[in-house]
């Protein structure tokens, strides 16, 4: 028996007054609990894949991504429909079955264009009803003003970032509260998360290695080796990234007119479309083209873009299909596999960089250091401008300094100072000096001023831009082999080769062995060897060292692309940005 305020309770008392208690509190309608389980119990299919609302008014179906949004901001700038359409570039939607419109694909009238961010509507003057027009080109066309819609009427069906409200309901203030809160860092990483794994939920963010942050990079690095593991990962980042977004980038059914160049290597011309495109191709670019039509058996074709927006391919059949093509844009591992690869030298071989480089490149405190150098007289190259006080005083202290960079805004002369440091360092006698840039465009400035000063200059490209005309052309190495006359067996060879298309096997084996020869002459006499910075990673200059790099436009490139350059046995490093 029990003591209670009323007197003795029995046992038996005591059990019931127990179970009542625990009816009531069960009884009890708590808010807090039910808005906690409302968005975490069972959703169906057609909730939003953010914030999971899922009333059919105020959801859209992304075709391309097979997910559905709501029309609710929730903690974004925009609804979760448009947020998902711009990050995930997607542009065509479907409403609800059971929403007011019904199941409808929003799309134009007049030709069937279903890219929302360009779709509009108009109300029809006599009729109450609306209709879908995009803007280009069909609400613009004269022929409209024939018809009994009036053109200036013309709205998007999207506006301050959000879908119209007649069109897709925006759920209320109640509902965005009561539906799961998610951020614009949460959605960026579940739409980087979806890239790879396209049935992952908002939980998966949580599990351990998804969201683990690459080590920041320091001022200052113990060694080599602590340099290669910041840079290394950072690079293979930036590698997996571009070879994601070069992979998502095709382009379906397009027309393509075959000719035949002066090379014998047939040409193929094509034009991307403008508005629903995505691809950007630029000169050199590997593409595939692909055709998967019923009138022929599968086919494809590798080359390079030699014209934007024209492309050189090389085949060997007799069938070029003409419609219904894929385009895919193939991503170029090498610049990567080159960084990494410079990083590793940098890391394991002592003789890839001086000590003083080794030691700055690390943030290290090294006592400056002054080359001792014969100074011209005349600081003006041949061929070039004269130079101002500044111009001269930067020209005379980087030739006395290991490591040095020039700064200065556009149009104040670097790259004619840069030209005129090249000179004076090739004047030296100390081998070739090797000039990179970032970008081919800068090369080509470059190589074309110091080609004036009178210095033998030969412009290093990739194989795959061999056949892109440039300002400098005459300057690159497989323009200066063809002009050689020293080799005349290669000259027939190369003769062959141009007027068959091909050659014999045998023939072909001594023409890349004569050839190899002939590079190998023409870099080692060189006075300068211009190229990319990743460009410096070719085999041909692989077994090459050189004592004096200059490195132009340097502020626009990343550290491990100057390195490709610098660990090419480098003493003298000169950037300009």
């Amino acid at each position: 028996q029990v003591n209670g305020p009323d007197g003795i309770l029995q046992n038996g008392a005591v059990d019931d007054n127990v179970a009542k208690t625990s009816q009531l509190l069960a009884e009890l309608n708590f808010e807090e609990d039910e808005e906690d389980t409302y968005y975490t119990k069972d959703l169906p299919v057609h909730a939003c894949s953010y914030c999971g609302i899922h009333d059919p008014a105020c959801v859209v179906y992304c075709n391309t991504s097979k997910k559905w949004f709501c029309n609710g901001r929730g903690n974004t700038s925009g609804s979760h429909i448009v947020n998902h359409l711009v990050r995930a570039k997607c542009k065509e939607v479907t409403l609800h079955k059971d929403g007011p419109l019904g199941e409808t694909v929003l799309e134009c009238y007049n030709c069937g264009c279903r890219n929302v961010f360009l779709l509009g509507f108009i109300p029809a003057k006599a009729d109450s009803v609306v209709v879908l027009l995009c803007r280009q080109p069909c609400a613009s066309q004269s022929s409209l003003k024939d018809i009994n819609w009036d053109s200036s009427q013309w709205q998007p069906l999207i506006q301050d970032r959000c879908f119209l409200s007649w069109l897709v309901k925006i759920p209320s203030e109640q509902e965005q509260l009561r539906a799961r809160q998610i951020t614009a860092q949460q959605i960026n990483k579940l739409e980087e998360l979806w890239k790879e794994n396209p049935s992952a939920t908002l939980e998966d963010l949580e599990k351990p290695g998804v969201d683990e942050e690459p080590q920041h990079v320091l001022l200052r690095y113990e060694d080599a080796y602590q340099y290669q593991n910041i840079f290394g990962p950072l690079v293979k980042l930036e590698a997996d990234y571009d070879k994601k977004l070069k992979e998502s980038q095709t382009q379906d059914n397009i027309t393509v007119r075959w000719d035949l160049g002066l090379n014998k290597k047939r040409i193929a011309y094509f034009t991307l479309p403008k508005t629903d495109s995505d691809m950007r191709l630029m000169q050199g670019d590997e593409i595939c083209l692909r055709y998967k039509g019923d009138l022929a058996p599968l086919w494809k074709g590798i080359g390079h873009v030699i014209k934007v927006p024209d492309s050189i391919l090389y085949f060997y059949m007799f069938f070029f299909p003409l419609h219904s093509i894929n385009m895919i844009l193939f991503f170029p591992s090498f610049p990567y596999s080159r960084m990494q690869s410079a990083l590793k030298t940098f890391a394991v071989d002592e003789t890839s960089v001086s000590g003083y480089i080794y030691h700055k490149l690390l943030g290290h405190e090294v006592e400056d250091v002054i080359i001792k150098c014969q100074l011209p007289k005349r600081f003006t190259a041949q061929g070039l401008p004269d130079l101002n006080h500044s111009q001269v005083y930067a020209v005379k202290t980087v030739l006395q300094r290991p490591l040095s960079l020039i700064q200065g805004p556009p149009g104040t002369g670097k790259t004619v100072t840069s030209a005129t440091i090249v000179y004076h360092l090739a004047r030296q006698g100390n081998g070739p000096v090797l000039v990179c840039a970032p970008s081919n465009i800068a090369v080509d400035q470059l190589t074309e001023k110091i080609h004036q000063t009178g210095l033998k200059v030969v412009r290093l490209c990739a194989k795959s831009r061999e056949a892109i005309d440039s300002p400098v052309s005459f300057l690159a190495l497989h323009n200066q082999i063809r002009n050689m006359d020293s080799m005349p067996e290669l000259q027939k060879l190369q003769q062959l080769k141009d007027e068959t298309g091909e050659l014999s096997s045998a023939d072909e084996k001594r023409y890349r062995a004569l050839k190899r020869t002939a590079e190998r002459e023409l870099l080692m006499n060189a006075d300068v060897i211009c190229c990319t910075c990743v460009g410096a990673g070719d085999p041909r200059l692989a077994k090459m060292q050189f004592r004096s790099i200059l490195i132009d436009e340097s502020t626009q490139a990343t550290e491990p692309e100057c390195m490709v350059p610098v660990v090419l046995g480098a003493k003298q490093v000169r950037t300009l940005g």
